[in-house]
């Protein structure tokens, strides 16, 4: 089980968020924690209601609500009954067992999840304080319920029944089918919280996703030289379609200024998740490469979506890993010259000129992938392996490095020995 931890300063907006998936047919409201009265008798105002009132008790709390998920395996889809003792114990043991809150099952998604709506204004009008309460009560929440409910565990990595990780197809913007601001906000709730990423690139790389993309405008825009921002939902074919939704207007108010805060927060990313990615690379490149095309598709079975970033005649100018596992995003640069787009079509025996880009470009296009769909930035997402692929890829550990990769070790000469005898 995973557990996912944000607050806000509209417990209107949250709530809304949940119903409108309720609507939508996405999700339905399971049950309820210290209300008069069941979930099920309760209308949009009474469920509200009783979560203002008691934020009121305390106008000095600003962000005083809360949105919490509660993701589980995909192999995991439990009754109604287990699935609110589940909440229940979950918000017992991080301190919130006598607030009221709302639970809500979401349908929107490729995995189970709930979500928690609660207060941080106690009923003698106290803040509970949530400072760190994601590593502290919420973790060892998470490992309490996990053995006492036999969940599987969101750390192990090794479980034979856990998939390669994927974005969430169920959950992509497309355009008509519902409102453009609640399709993007539903994908930003998730993704700008839940990927490490340095740059508005790097961000469009999962959001591309998703079929939305973050924008500036052109250098002499006004939107750009006032340092705003839009989303925009893209087409099939990654083009723009509809109106463009401010960033200051959507949940959350995901802006230039509030992304570059992130931006620093993530510039730190670990090595031993670089490491993953430039291991996984060099071993499809030992077992020989027959091309741009068999490379990203060995990387996507192992939960690696690659990102192409071209020009206008389709030359390709830059590469970007999205690994799912780590959820952490990384150019190519990032890695090395061997992983940037001119390394690897030089590893593949290719040339960075047009003509290659274009054979490049159709060979990645006519890979069976369901979720590439002819988008402009061409993106392969994780496919199914066979048994031979599941038996001989390695499991990746944070400090694992394949022996095909690690150098000859010198010999240590003893006191007194020359070089030359």
């Amino acid at each position: 089980m995973v557990a996912v931890i944000s607050t806000g300063h509209s417990v209107r907006r949250i709530l809304l968020y949940n119903e409108n998936k309720v609507s939508e047919g996405c999700a339905r409201c399971i049950g309820e924690g210290n209300y008069p009265m069941e979930a099920g008798s309760m209308n949009f105002n009474m469920k509200l209601n009783r979560l203002v009132r008691q934020n009121a008790l305390n106008a000095n709390v600003k962000r005083n609500s809360v949105h919490i998920s509660l993701n589980f395996h995909p192999c995991e889809h439990y009754p109604v009954e287990k699935l609110m003792a589940i909440a229940r114990t979950y918000m017992e043991k991080i301190g919130f067992g006598q607030q009221p809150y709302l639970v809500y099952e979401h349908h929107d998604a490729g995995h189970p999840h709930i979500h928690l709506v609660s207060v941080k204004v106690r009923a003698d009008g106290s803040r509970i304080d949530m400072q760190n309460i994601g590593r502290g009560e919420s973790e060892k929440a998470r490992k309490a319920i996990e053995q006492e409910f036999g969940l599987v565990r969101a750390q192990d990595s090794k479980e034979a029944l856990r998939p390669v990780p994927r974005p969430v197809t169920a959950g992509r913007a497309e355009y008509g089918k519902t409102e453009s601001k609640k399709a993007i906000a539903g994908v930003l709730r998730f993704v700008v919280y839940s990927y490490a990423y340095t740059s508005l690139a790097q961000l469009n790389a999962v959001l591309g996703l998703y079929n939305i993309r973050a924008d500036r405008g052109s250098e002499n825009s006004r939107i750009f030289q006032s340092g705003g921002l839009v989303y925009r939902i893209l087409d099939r074919s990654g083009r723009p379609v509809g109106v463009p939704v401010k960033a200051s207007d959507v949940a959350g108010k995901p802006t230039l200024a509030f992304l570059e805060k992130r931006f620093a927060v993530h510039t730190a990313a670990q090595l031993s998740e670089k490491k993953r990615i430039r291991n996984a690379v060099d071993l499809v490149f030992i077992k020989g490469c027959p091309s741009p095309a068999g490379l990203v598709v060995q990387l996507k079975k192992q939960g690696i979506d690659v990102v192409l970033r071209k020009g206008d005649q389709q030359v390709l100018y830059g590469i970007t890993y999205v690994d799912h596992n780590s959820r952490c995003v990384f150019n190519g640069s990032e890695l090395g010259k061997k992983y940037s787009a001119k390394g690897i079509l030089e590893r593949c025996g290719e040339t960075a000129n047009p003509a290659q880009q274009t054979v490049f470009h159709t060979a990645c296009q006519n890979t069976p992938d369901p979720d590439a769909r002819g988008n402009t930035a061409a993106v392969f997402g994780p496919g199914s392996a066979g048994v031979w692929e599941m038996l001989s890829t390695p499991l990746w550990q944070p400090d694992y490095l394949p022996r095909e990769l690690k150098g000859k070790r010198r010999k240590k000469r003893g006191k007194g020995q020359g070089g030359n005898q």
